[in-house]
């Protein structure tokens, strides 16, 4: 639905609702009526951040009410959380949720929050994936290639990932999982940290961002074996898919997405998701993305709430089978 730059005001009209007494009511509801607040739960600067101050002003051409996000940052999203569980179901006030929610559900032994039964999910935004690196001189020059020398070779295949929890750290003991390998896993701070191992030989692969790496991919620091997600990377497109690469099944794609409180009206939702539907294939959104090494991409309420659960589902079984205690 093209959307034009004004903002909506949402009505049922007596002919619509006498057309079938078995559909529910449809409340009237003008929206927005004030501006409406973005909450991240990730501070200033990340991709969650950026990415959401570009549809925000894009937002806020289309509704004619302005779109503010707001940084609340902290483990598992709990403030971000409590921002929106103390705001009204009106629609005014939204928060970014990602992949990382669902790993937080399955980590925290209490939340503090349910996102699937407090909150109400609008659309994702922007995807991005995770990639496994080499040093340029590694031996290994395809991925099933150093996965046959791990399963011939118990023990002897180190992976760095950041710190333990993290979506990399995870994705690693997916990934050990998935291949039957027995490697070792080593957290470290920071992804500068990786490299560094990495450079002095102490690791056989490592899992990160490529925006991470990017300036040592520039550098010839580390060379890409594959790409975690279920798409090839734009900034890497000769570099394959973990599942293009030999290993079935296996995908890791981060995203980033709009929820809201439950409650909110549906037609407020509808409309809210019809906008970033289109904010997501405009061309300069699109363009600027991808200089993000991510990809701007919608789903509907629906696919958003199954795309959780499913991941919830993965990261719940990863994190038993791993043997990591709940916090």
């Amino acid at each position: 639905m093209k959307l034009n730059l004004t903002r909506r005001v949402f009505t049922a009209t007596a002919t619509a609702l006498a057309m079938s007494a078995a559909l529910p009511a449809v409340a009237q509801t003008e929206y927005p009526v004030k501006p409406v607040r973005i909450i991240v739960p990730f501070g200033p600067g990340g991709l969650a951040d950026i990415t959401m101050r570009l549809a925000a002003e894009k937002l806020t051409e289309i509704f004619g009410q302005q779109f503010v996000v707001e940084n609340h940052p902290g483990a598992g999203g709990v403030a971000a959380a409590n921002q929106l569980l103390s705001s009204d179901p009106d629609g005014h006030t939204l928060v970014v949720m990602s992949n990382g929610t669902t790993i937080a559900v399955s980590l925290f032994e209490d939340l503090g929050y349910d996102p699937q039964t407090q909150f109400a999910p609008i659309s994702t935004l922007a995807w991005f994936d995770l990639g496994i690196f080499v040093s340029p001189d590694s031996e290994y020059q395809t991925l099933q290639e150093l996965v046959d020398y791990g399963l011939a070779n118990p023990g002897y295949i180190n992976i760095g990932t950041v710190n333990p929890g993290s979506t990399q750290n995870l994705a690693a003991e997916y990934f050990r999982a998935a291949t039957n390998i027995d490697a070792t896993i080593i957290p470290y701070k920071t992804s500068p940290d990786i490299l560094a191992a990495m450079i002095r030989g102490e690791l056989d692969m490592a899992i990160e961002s490529p925006t991470a790496f990017a300036a040592a991919l520039e550098n010839e620091q580390v060379r890409a074996l594959a790409i975690t997600g279920a798409k090839r990377n734009p900034s890497l497109p000769d570099v394959p898919t973990v599942m293009e690469a030999g290993i079935e099944g296996y995908e890791v794609s981060g995203w980033n997405a709009l929820w809201t409180l439950d409650g909110v009206p549906d037609d407020v939702i509808a409309a809210l998701h019809a906008a970033i539907a289109e904010i997501a294939v405009m061309p300069d959104i699109q363009a600027r993305f991808a200089e993000l090494n991510t990809r701007a991409e919608s789903l509907t309420p629906e696919e958003m709430a199954a795309r959780f659960e499913s991941d919830r589902l993965i990261w719940a079984q990863v994190i038993e089978d791993a043997g990591i205690e709940k916090r």
